[in-house]
């Protein structure tokens, strides 16, 4: 449409060229629209004529220059080009597309609320006409357009009113749980196939490139184009030899990559692939099976008995699911689905996860209650949905931020610009010299390709390969390999509790019951407790199923139900339905039944079974569960409730709680028991199965019964604690957070030591304000607990001053976090340096923390079990989630082996990979820097190295050294040292410029004690090489580079204290010594065929050559005395020299703060006020 009639489409709302988008999920993009303009890519195609295509490659590698230079900037609502920058600063370039709607509406669709009714997803709407339907643009226009992009394989449509691109998935995001119920009817085939133009197809496509492009790609890489350059310049230069093979060796390794690069891309389409048969409801009443691309979020879908892999986000409306979710979460145990709820509230996928069926988790059986059909409501398709989250996250990882990779970029920019000056020298000494021009060309622009590394790319992946390999054999699975160089700089690994430091599943300990409102002794075997309430609620408030005559459903509820030893059995729709529905008066869906009698104790017998109406699964947001059941003999219903006893008891009435309740609750948790409450209450109004479907959990869940506790024990690994205690002397910070009770947490924080006995502890209480008060925040101190004994064999922290003893270590559960987090922003740094325990902690809470850590520079590992931990998995910089799956997609590692041993071996895996990334990175440097001074050296002499002394040195022995120097394995122990992050260092730079010094003087000393000999002849200057070879002094440099190539290896192959010794890598070892006597060889006594083929000079006097390797002998010796001093003396004279600069890391300069702040921080016992500024008052 043209730009002329824009602004009476916008109104006065003329937005600018830039708009800042953000999207729910916190990834906050700038987008900027561009309109194409036909003389601009003239310009562009008559440039990219003139430069030989120059412009064209200059574009492959910045497509948001090519939108620049070919279009002008507009309004977004005219752009046909938009370039987007993410949130981590990267550009991407994108077309806009549009498409004709038709007569169709997104009027009636169940969220279209009436302030909704006018996202207009058209071009443009002017303010007179916007009273009027909002898709139907004004007269000129025929057909309603959507102007789209697809970025990142989601879909964003221009939203008029918002004047921005949203996320296709805005247009439901209002939607209610009653408009969810009101879908049932279905959809009519228009308002379908608007839909489906609108949302597109429900297919998750992972784009696989052909060979052919990938090739081209893969050759425009700024890497390959110069290798190309480099056998275009060998090949002028005579090289022909050394030039075919490097191109060889080039094109094997090109081969490989795209053969990689195309089977991943494969492997991940394969597993994106997803298309099934799918029966839908249209709003005639009529069903149709369509394939599951043609859904559209609004579809009502009808789940079939026997299960079904899940194509789409679905909410479930009718029946009861058992789905396994493993593909998503890593969690092998199945989990119940429930109904959605009717209500008022807005659905959210979070939110109601225990209503909503995933994309890609397998349904694997679905019930019905009133024999209708399973039904759920399509809320989400392709990328938008959660499998669709996971490949996006696989397909476009967060980028690796980290500082080595920086550096390594900076560093080859450093030896081009020392290119730049050698070849300066030659040029000045050629013309000297006397050469003609072209050969002048060739031979400068021939120094650059020898000090840029060919193999440098690959060298540094080798480390990162070896370690990949290794962490494989012991059962830990990496998905993204550049991680493992950032586990290296780890300095605080959070942990959750249950599944990671403690065992999976719960043993039932007992059963508290109440008697007369108070407490009775425990009951340690649950079958003896009399018929009543409290054993009615542990054998039916559960999530239990049925499959295959197996009972499946949570860890702990399945050991509450068999600690009862009664029995589930789901009602099947088909056989004898009937003797359950006599018995209970109406029909029910599932019976559990008392144990034979056989099994009963003596003096009680139970002989009546219990019918389960209704169940409200767990959440975690509300920390309990609830079902409603039905006991024959009674003609109203009961509701039992299970879940944190803090929630339960405050669902209870006053009365029925115990006044002990704290202490006794205390008592437990102390001891690490897992506690949870039990209540109960009669439900007079429900008399038949229609009445317990329709009423809502908030009157089930409130004016409760107190029944008694559920005592479990949580067992922590044997694995657990020596683990703590080996991060924390290595000075690595554990942190645990948790779902679970305050108290359990801290006693299982001091069992596996993560707080020492002596270490004090301290709570921290925040209240969100109340209308009469601001929120508040108090810091309380533990009572240390009685009688504790101090564990052998540890070492005492030594005693602070008197004003502030022992590191102590802050508490606090997810409110406080939450408190904390919105009224008390400025005091979470330094809470956060110093908590240890986070108990009560909801999913996205874990999430945000990792986050809020990342901020104050920590390097952060994140440890769980993958279920509710994916969020803090993913955020984290290394998560490592203990799962059955081959490689959880939840986090860039995967451990097989279910206990945290696997987080120091990856940290000295990742230590190791780091260490050999910057010797095999020095190595490279200074293997070119040593070619580069022969070759300026032998210049100035005007001849040259031979093709075969190029080949000898390139593949013969720096390729080999290079490969074999990262299969060095980690050291045993993990010591408190860290690696250095940083190439560009003092202790870099430094051994950097000392060895390059040492190389330069030997080689020079070497050619004036050559010169100087009786026997020495003079080259013939005349010509240049290869004309004049062999001569002495090409030889003799040919000698101790070769040597000075294997010294540089061993002195860059440092072992202690990240490494194992030198000699523990074998292969390595003998490989340096076969090329250590074959240097040998070649200095003494060459012979014949490798003489005349490496074209080296025969010299007689066997003194100079002895002479010769005394001082390769003297140069090992001073190269392996630098790197030492350096690694241990001289950096402590500098630093003790230079003043002591503040750290660059956040968290270190605030403990540094901490520590010399008086009085000590926190204040105890006094409560803060946080006051409409965020400022803090003291009471």
């Amino acid at each position: 449409m043209g730009a002329g009639d824009s602004s009476r489409l916008l109104g006065h709302q003329r937005p600018g060229y830039r708009t800042l988008q953000t999207d729910t999920d916190t990834s906050h993009m700038e987008v900027t629209g561009y309109q194409t303009k036909r003389w601009r890519v003239a310009l562009c195609h008559i440039g990219s004529v003139l430069t030989a295509g120059l412009l064209l490659v200059l574009f492959h590698w910045k497509p948001s220059l090519e939108v620049q230079m070919k279009c002008k900037p507009c309004a977004l609502s005219q752009a046909d080009w938009v370039i987007i920058r993410d949130k981590f600063g990267q550009c991407f370039t994108t077309r806009v597309c549009t498409e004709a709607l038709g007569e169709g509406s997104l009027e009636h669709h169940p969220g279209a609320r009436l302030e909704d009714r006018r996202t207009s997803i058209a071009i443009g709407v002017s303010e007179e006409e916007e009273s009027r339907d909002t898709i139907r643009l004004h007269e000129k226009e025929e057909k309603n357009i959507m102007r789209y992009y697809l970025f990142e394989g989601m879909r964003y449509v221009w939203i008029e009113r918002r004047q921005m691109y949203c996320k296709v998935s805005i247009l439901d995001e209002g939607w209610t749980c009653a408009d969810l119920h009101l879908s049932q009817a279905g959809l009519s085939q228009q308002d379908h196939n608007t839909r489906r133009k609108i949302y597109g197809a429900n297919l998750i496509e992972v784009p696989v490139k052909s060979y052919a492009r990938l090739l081209v790609e893969e050759v425009l890489n700024p890497f390959y184009i110069f290798q190309v350059f480099s056998i275009v310049l060998w090949v002028c230069d005579a090289y022909y030899y050394y030039a075919a093979c490097i191109f060889l060796i080039s094109t094997i390794s090109l081969g490989l990559s795209l053969y990689e690069t195309r089977k991943q891309s494969t492997t991940l389409q394969n597993m994106a692939k997803m298309s099934v048969g799918v029966r839908v409801h249209r709003s005639g009443g009529e069903e149709m099976v369509v394939s599951s691309a043609d859904l559209v979020p609004g579809d009502c879908i009808s789940l079939p008995a026997d299960g079904m892999l899940v194509p789409c986000d679905a909410a479930l409306l009718t029946g009861e699911c058992m789905v396994n979710e493993s593909m998503l979460t890593g969690e092998s145990v199945p989990v119940m689905k429930t109904p959605l709820p009717a209500g008022s509230t807005i659905y959210s996928p979070e939110e109601h996860r225990r209503h909503t069926l995933f994309c890609g988790t397998q349904v694997i059986q679905a019930k019905s209650y009133v024999g209708r059909e399973v039904l759920a409501v399509v809320t989400r398709t392709g990328f938008c949905t959660a499998k669709g989250d996971l490949i996006s996250s696989i397909l476009y990882p967060k980028p690796v931020s980290f500082k080595f990779y920086k550096d390594a970029v900076k560093f080859v920019l450093f030896l081009a610009v020392l290119a730049c000056i050698g070849t300066l020298y030659s040029i000045l000494i050629l013309v000297r010299n006397q050469v003609p021009v072209g050969q002048i060309i060739i031979r400068a622009l021939d120094l650059v390709t020898v000090i840029v590394p060919p193999a440098l790319p690959a060298a540094m992946t080798v480390g990162t390969i070896y370690a990949q390999n290794r962490l494989k054999k012991q059962g830990i699975f990496c998905i993204s390999p550049p991680r493992i160089n950032l586990c290296g700089k780890i300095r605080l690994v959070c942990f959750d509790k249950t599944g990671t430091l403690t065992e999976e599943g719960l043993d039932v300990w007992g059963v508290v019951p109440l008697e007369n409102n108070h407490f009775m002794p425990i009951i340690h075997e649950p079958r003896c407790l009399p018929a009543g309430p409290l054993l009615y609620s542990l054998a039916t408030c559960h999530t239990v199923s049925v499959l295959r005559a197996q009972p499946i459903g949570d860890p702990v509820d399945l050991k509450m139900l068999e600690s009862t030893g009664w029995r589930l059995e789901m009602m099947e729709e088909e056989e004898g339905e009937l003797p359950a529905s006599q018995q209970f008066g109406m029909k029910v869906l599932a019976v559990v039944k008392p144990p034979p009698e056989e099994e009963q104790p003596r003096d009680m017998k139970h002989q009546l079974p219990v019918g389960i109406l209704r169940r409200f699964p767990f959440s975690s947001s509300l920390q309990r569960m609830s079902v409603l059941v039905k006991l024959p003999s009674e003609a109203s219903a009961h509701a039992y409730v299970k879940g944190a006893p803090e929630m339960v008891a405050s669902l209870c009435r006053k009365e029925t709680v115990p006044m002990d309740f704290s202490q006794m609750l205390q008592h437990y948790t102390t001891d690490g028991f897992r506690v949870l409450g039990l209540a109960c209450k009669p439900l007079s109004s429900v008399t038949t199965f229609e009445e317990a479907l329709q009423l809502p959990r908030e009157a089930v869940e409130s004016s409760l019964s107190f029944l008694g506790f559920l005592v479990m024990k949580n067992v922590l690994k044997p694995e657990s604690a020596p683990v703590i205690h080996l991060l924390r002397s290595a000075n690595i910070r554990p942190i645990m957070v948790t779902g679970d009770n305050m108290l359990t947490a801290m006693n299982v924080a001091r069992s596996c030591r993560m707080v020492e006995p002596k270490e004090r502890v301290i709570f921290i209480s925040a209240s969100p304000p109340s209308p009469d008060e601001p929120a508040a925040l108090k810091f309380i101190p533990a009572e240390h607990s009685q009688g504790e004994e101090q564990p052998e064999g540890l070492s005492q922290p030594r005693d602070g001053c008197f004003l502030q003893p022992q590191p102590c270590h802050f508490a606090l559960n997810g409110k406080s976090f939450a408190v904390v987090c919105e009224h008390f922003a400025e005091l979470l740094p330094k809470i956060l340096i110093q908590a240890t325990v986070f108990a009560r902690m909801l999913p996205e809470q874990k999430t945000q923390l990792v986050c809020s850590l990342q901020e104050l520079d920590y390097c952060v590992g994140m440890c769980g079990d993958g279920a509710n931990d994916c969020g803090a998995l993913k955020a984290a910089d290394v998560g490592i989630s203990l799962s059955e799956a081959e490689a959880s997609v939840a986090s860039p590692f995967t451990s097989h082996v279910a206990n945290i041993e696997c987080v120091p071996t990856v940290i000295r895996e990742g230590r190791c990979s780091l260490v050999t990334s910057f010797g095999v990175f020095k190595y490279m440097a200074l293997y070119s820097l040593v070619q580069f001074v022969s070759v300026l050296l032998l210049y100035t002499i005007n001849t040259n190295l031979s093709d075969f002394q190029f080949l000898f040195f390139d593949l013969i022995i720096t390729t080999t050294v290079a490969v074999l120097m990262g299969r060095t394995g980690p050291a045993q122990e993990l010591g408190v040292e860290r690696p250095q992050g940083a190439l560009i260092s003092v202790l870099v730079l430094g051994s950097l410029l000392l060895q390059t010094a040492l190389l330069i003087t030997v080689q020079v000393l070497s050619y004036f004690i050559t010169v100087s000999q009786s026997w020495y002849v003079p080259l013939n200057s005349t010509v240049t090489a290869p004309q004049n070879l062999p001569n002495y002094e090409n030889t003799v440099l040919f000698c101790i580079t070769g040597f000075q190539y294997l010294i540089l290896a061993i002195a860059m192959s440092k072992g202690y204290p990240f490494r194992e010794p030198l000699y523990t890598n074998v292969l390595f070892l003998m490989v340096l010594i076969l090329l250590f006597g074959l240097m040998i060889w070649l200095t003494l006594y060459p012979l014949g065929f490798p003489k005349t083929l490496l074209k080296l000079q025969g010299i007689d006097d066997l003194n100079f050559k002895l002479l010769l390797l005394g001082i390769a002998a003297l140069n090992f010796f001073t190269a392996f005395v630098l790197e030492t001093a350096l690694d241990h003396g001289l950096l402590g004279c500098l630093r003790r020299l230079r003043r002591k600069k503040p750290s660059k890391k956040l968290f270190k300069r605030l403990e540094k703060e901490l520590r010399q702040q008086q009085p000590p921080w926190p204040p105890l016992n006094q409560a803060l006020f946080a006051t409409p500024k965020m400022s803090i008052a003291v009471r």
